[in-house]
């Protein structure tokens, strides 16, 4: 909880520092930088010759989140297949997408966006989808500050608002296809617009009223109000999209098949063992699956319509 508080304290400052240096209309985005953790080594067992992983986590949550989210996950992974985990941190979606083809990582957790849409680009593929609530599914958020007089999308015409990642899923695809339902598009329709470049700092900016509303991973909004609701609560969900397939554990087209097959199994199963499921319940997931194409052709069709709008 302390981690949580103090993660978002100091990207308060940052989003701060870009709203003093300003946002001007005729700039379609403005783009907010915070600080990221590069490597942390996640040790899986002691082996006599190091064998290593490097896992990725796309910036769907802060650098000092993602470490206290994915750690006991990626250290149960490590210990069950004997390898030593490297969790590898990048600002944007997009730098760790780019990892896969320079044979940088092994794994990642990525958005269903790049998932959906640029997985041969990239070179890897799915794994593992996780099961929340019962279903392969997520949405997208928009929300408001709890005070604010904000009820609808078009509430906020005119307004500041804030996107996640350009290559987010819910927290800017969504919200562009939205706006592409109304004809319009983000600087057409938005006084402003800022990139936060994860959706706990998306959450603390409309929470402390930096901008008037954003478009956040249902995910991780539920998981912080139920965890640890001191900015949740500040915040007010007016618009759920429909259902997109969540966010897959993907694995590089280089790795190992033997290899990509015991890390597969291993995630698959671990709501079975007591430690995994002890892992999973502090995450709020069920259970994996096996993702099926299927649940991302959505995130498919409203790519292709935004991009037709451009």
């Amino acid at each position: 909880m302390k981690l949580f508080r103090l993660g978002l304290f100091f990207s308060l400052i940052f989003i701060s520092v870009a709203f003093i240096w300003g946002c001007e209309k005729n700039s379609e985005y403005q783009f907010v930088n915070f600080s990221e953790k590069a490597e942390t080594r996640i040790q899986g067992s002691s082996m006599p010759e190091t064998k290593t992983l490097h896992v990725a986590v796309a910036a769907m949550i802060s650098p000092k989140e993602t470490i206290v989210y994915y750690e006991e996950l990626l250290r149960y992974i490590g210990k069950q297949i004997d390898y030593e985990i490297v969790l590898v941190q990048r600002k944007t979606y997009s730098e760790v997408n780019e990892l896969f083809p320079k044979r940088l990582i092994d794994l990642a957790f990525v958005c269903s966006g790049p998932y959906a849409n640029d997985k041969s680009k990239y070179g890897f593929e799915g794994l593992a989808t996780p099961i929340v609530r019962g279903k392969p599914y997520y949405q997208s958020y928009l929300i408001v500050q709890k005070n604010s007089l904000i009820k609808t999308l078009e509430d906020l015409r005119g307004k500041i608002f804030a996107f996640t990642d350009p290559d987010s899923n819910t927290g800017t695809l969504v919200p562009r296809f939205w706006l592409y339902e109304k004809n319009e598009t983000p600087s057409s329709f938005f006084n402003r617009i800022i990139y936060t470049y994860s959706h706990d700092n998306s959450i603390l900016a409309v929470a402390k009223g930096l901008v008037d509303g954003a478009t956040v991973d249902g995910h991780k909004w539920e998981f912080y109000n139920a965890k640890n609701p001191y900015f949740t609560s500040k915040t007010r969900v007016i618009k759920k999209s429909d259902y997109f397939g969540s966010p897959p554990l993907v694995a590089s087209s280089f790795l190992n098949s033997r290899l990509k097959s015991r890390i597969q199994n291993v995630i698959l199963l671990m709501h079975k063992t007591e430690d995994g499921k002890k892992i999973l319940e502090n995450l709020m997931v069920d259970r994996f699956e096996l993702p099926k194409e299927e649940w991302y052709e959505n995130v498919r069709r409203m790519q292709v319509k935004v991009l037709q709008k451009q």
